[in-house]
């Protein structure tokens, strides 16, 4: 079993716009179920074959996704996602142009997340154990800046103990998401200072 790829930073705005498209979203939602042809991809998500293949090749120029060659079939371009780990500059380091563009991946990010969340309440009947597989914590802490940080860097490397280049059996995927932001109402206390 291969481990997880390098952390990569990201920090050419094109990179970011290249993925911002909706049918490349929709397109490497659907890589990441599995490899496909562009002609599968148009039936899948209702597009003609020419537009996904068109985007196909744009995301494998920014290395988002690769050709599969040992499933082709004659002329036949099967495509698979690439497992990345992407990471991005401080929001305070970024430019001008990239902080606008990932504030916007952001948010669809997170609606995209919302979505799959709702989708899943939908169907989770369907699920057999994996419907109880909702696992879920919501809460605060007091930490300072480097603390967060250090909660951050564990985070990641949990995260990255439980990759798999290939799926083993019994395993399903599942959609890992964490977040952490100050509260925009609190303040910064002081030495000595008290309260919630």
């Amino acid at each position: 079993m291969t481990g997880p790829p390098p952390p990569e930073e990201i920090t050419d705005p094109a990179v970011l716009k290249a993925v911002m498209h909706p049918l490349r979203r929709r397109i490497m939602e659907s890589l990441g179920r599995g490899p496909a042809t562009a002609t599968k991809l148009a039936k899948e998500l209702g597009e003609s074959s020419g537009a996904t293949s068109y985007h196909l090749r744009e995301l494998a120029k920014y290395n988002f996704v690769e050709e599969a060659p040992e499933l082709a079939h004659g002329k036949e371009r099967w495509w698979r996602a690439r497992s990345r780990d992407i990471r991005w500059p401080r929001h305070s380091q970024q430019s001008e142009e990239m902080r606008a563009v990932f504030d916007e991946v952001q948010r669809a990010a997170f609606t995209e997340d919302l979505e799959q969340m709702a989708r899943f309440l939908e169907r989770r009947g369907e699920l057999g154990e994996w419907g109880d597989a909702l696992v879920f914590s919501r809460g605060a802490v007091h930490v300072n800046i480097e603390e967060l940080k250090q909660f951050w860097e564990e985070y990641l490397e949990l995260l990255r103990r439980y990759w798999r280049a290939e799926p083993g059996p019994g395993t399903r995927k599942v959609f890992v998401r964490w977040t952490a932001f100050p509260d925009p109402d609190g303040e910064v206390r002081e030495e000595g200072q008290k309260g919630n």
